[in-house]
């Protein structure tokens, strides 16, 4: 029997049995599990009884679970362990499930029954609760922003223009993939490496080995455009020439190229536009903010000209600095984009006497870990235990059983996917398996994910983590903490199902822990001595997360505007991507623009992975976590009352009420916009 459509996987906790799962097994899986949602949803309709919430909302939110389970396992595989195969496979499947999703989202029959238990909400007896009428009117919202009231041609249209979004996404991400794993620079002069950390010169020598570019007596190495190897690069390379190769390679990747991402691009602006004035929206943006704490596009674009207003000339004045820098050291004024990140390090060092290397000893992979335990430990009494009982989809993977020890209650499991590798798209996000819901009268608990691509070990080295990733596996351990603190009735509103401009709160909060020494002195001990971090090198560490601020909020506010020139108007106009985008940054920058650079062809979150009208996300909710960690350390950063709040009121509710309101009844009165730019010292 397919192992994915078993009523139970007869595994701990009922984990995918990644052991038994075969490519083979997925299509035929979610072809079964459709009509089996279908069957279910005809059975809903047929009902004769009048509409009420537990006869149509109820059948209706439980009869995709299954489904949801199978179509998490191949998605996360997708993205996390992709293969050709895998690859070819989505392009099959994705439009099934997309056609799929259309013919419930377009049944007039059903939403009439939806419909019905909306409009007679106040005759249910008993009274629905109030997630309850969060789902109710979720639902509701989501048949009619889905086009259920189109006409019948207007419905074909849609189907169509869903089904050219779901290809030509994959396309995108494909692409993506394929380029960051194909482009490298061979370096062969030891010159041109000194300086570079050994622990990154190993990972290049065994890179030029892999791609058989070196013999095993030659010394030759291969850097890549994945982060553990091109951050360190650009960092500590002396050579400008090399910076600027392997620079030009990240800028251009997906671009006019065997990769290219210029006719995706377009397509999906100008079919996300369609599908909004389809379903009478002036754009795309307009469609999404609907369901945002920021409601409307106008709300948007002033926040992030505002916070542009304060960081423009300051950010010239901090690139001003390090020209002058540079002068002192070689008498060149010119500082490129490539050459940035080495400046910058070497001015830190001179203001501050830090860098990544001297900080690194102290943060050892394992030891981190164990330090984000021990922070929802500290926070909200949980335990996590490692469990080697759970099938796991890659050996590298590890899973964590969840434990609340103060309420002696299972919370859930932890995967943890932290190296990269080739088969692994880029960056670091949070991913479930499995939500938490009632689930036939019973608590299911949630199977979350961690996926990164961090510094990796080797045979000489363990995996030491710059402070940059460090904040990063705290990020997305805040992310975890949101899905399995859930306690909600109904997964589609539970964990992370929330506004998404809100679901930055938890991760970004997590990430002021990262620099307080209370915090650090838990895990942060030299790898070879045991000694603590020593108290100056946290307080250079603080000292320099507000040095050059700007400069580095400019790069998310020109994201965030790119974003809105993309969705925010009818993109049906623009023929020539990288013009589009140039015309855009180039007033917004404060360097020469890349020759035929382009950041929107792999700009995979609004692109292909759902933050398209909603990368301004990150600085809203950075808002809200510098005004929410001010409470924290008024209070003290393991402050129990503040984290059982911060836990009942954001982590524990999802999506089962307005995000201000839990965020007023945490904080006790609406975010001051003032907090962000207090703590960047850019007021």
């Amino acid at each position: 029997m397919n192992p994915l459509l078993k009523d139970s996987f007869q595994t701990v906790h009922n984990t995918l049995p990644f052991n038994s799962i075969k490519l083979e097994h997925f299509l035929p899986a979610i072809k079964e599990e459709i009509q089996n949602v279908k069957k279910a949803i005809e059975n809903l309709k047929k009902n004769k009884e009048a509409p009420c919430f537990n006869n149509v909302l109820v059948p209706y939110e439980t009869s995709a679970y299954k489904l949801g389970v199978i179509q998490s396992c191949f998605y996360n595989l997708l993205h996390a362990d992709s293969t050709p195969e895998l690859q070819n496979l989505a392009q099959e499947i994705s439009p099934i499930v997309s056609e799929f999703e259309n013919d419930i989202l377009l049944d007039t029959e059903l939403f009439k029954k939806v419909e019905a238990c909306f409009i007679n909400q106040d005759k249910e007896k008993p009274a629905l609760n109030r997630e309850q009428q969060v789902l109710l009117k979720k639902t509701y919202n989501m048949f009619k922003r889905n086009g259920v009231l189109l006409s019948t041609d207007d419905k074909l249209t849609l189907r169509e223009i869903d089904k050219k979004l779901a290809k030509i996404s994959l396309d995108f991400s494909d692409n993506t993939l394929k380029a960051v794993n194909h482009y490298y620079i061979l370096v062969d002069k030891e010159s041109d490496v000194e300086g570079i950390p050994e622990n990154v010169l190993s990972a290049a020598l065994n890179e030029a080995l892999k791609r058989k570019l070196r013999t095993e007596n030659e010394k030759k190495w291969a850097f890549t455009l994945q982060a553990p190897s091109f951050l360190p690069f650009m960092k500590q390379c002396r050579n400008e020439k090399l910076r600027k190769e392997l620079y030009a390679l990240f800028k251009t990747k997906c671009v006019n190229d065997e990769f290219s991402n210029l006719n995706n691009v377009k397509a999906l602006a100008n079919l996300r536009y369609e599908r909004a004035t389809l379903l009478g929206f002036k754009s795309h943006a307009d469609y999404i903010l609907e369901e945002r704490m920021a409601k409307s596009s106008q709300t948007v674009t002033t926040f992030l000209n505002k916070l542009l207003a304060k960081t423009f000339e300051k950010a010239k004045v901090e690139l001003e600095e390090l020209k002058d820098f540079r002068f002192e050291l070689e008498k060149k004024r010119e500082i490129n984009p490539w050459d940035y990140s080495h400046y910058y390090e070497k001015l830190k060092m001179k203001l501050f006497n830090i860098n990544d290397e001297m900080v690194k000893p102290y943060f050892k992979l394992e030891n981190v870990v164990d330090g984000i335990f021990a922070v929802a430990k500290k926070l909200y009494n949980l335990e996590f235990t490692l469990i080697n009982s759970v099938e796991v989809y890659h050996p590298e993977v590890t899973v964590y059983e969840v434990h609340d020890t103060a309420k002696k209650k299972f919370i859930g499991l932890l995967y943890m996917d932290l190296y990269p590798r080739a088969t692994k798209s880029s960056g670091a996000w949070m991913t479930s398996f499995l939500d938490q819901g009632i689930v036939n009268g019973k608590d299911e608990r949630p199977h979350i994910s961690i996926v990164c691509n961090l510094t990796p070990p080797s045979k000489e080295h363990p995996s030491l983590l710059s402070l940059s990733e460090v904040t990063t596996l705290f990020h997305e351990f805040g992310h975890a903490l949101h899905g399995l603190l859930s306690e909600n009735q109904f997964k589609t509103i539970g964990g992370t199902h929330v506004f998404w401009d809100f679901v930055e709160l938890p991760s970004q909060i997590m990430e002021n822990w990262a620099q307080e020494k209370e915090c650090l002195d838990l895990f942060a001990k030299h790898i070879e001595t045991g000694e603590v971090i020593p108290a100056m090198i946290i307080a250079s560490l603080k000292k320099v997360d507000t040095f050059h601020a700007a400069l580095a909020q400019l790069t998310q506010i020109q994201y965030g505007l790119l974003d809105f020139g993309w969705h925010g108007g009818d993109p049906r106009s623009i023929s020539d991507v990288v013009k589009f985008e140039d015309s855009i940054l180039k007033p917004l920058s404060v360097y020469e623009l890349f020759p035929n650079g382009n950041f929107s062809c792999s700009f995979g979150h609004i692109f292909s992975g759902g933050y398209s009208a909603g990368y301004y996300s990150y600085k809203w909710a950075e808002v809200l976590d510098a005004d929410a960690f001010e409470l924290f350390k008024e209070r003290g950063i393991f402050n129990q009352e503040v984290s059982s709040k911060f836990r009942e009121h954001i982590l524990s509710k999802g999506g089962s009420s307005d995000p201000l309101e839990l965020y007023i009844k945490f904080r006790g009165r609406a975010p001051d916009p003032d907090a962000l730019l207090r703590r960047q010292n850019l007021l």
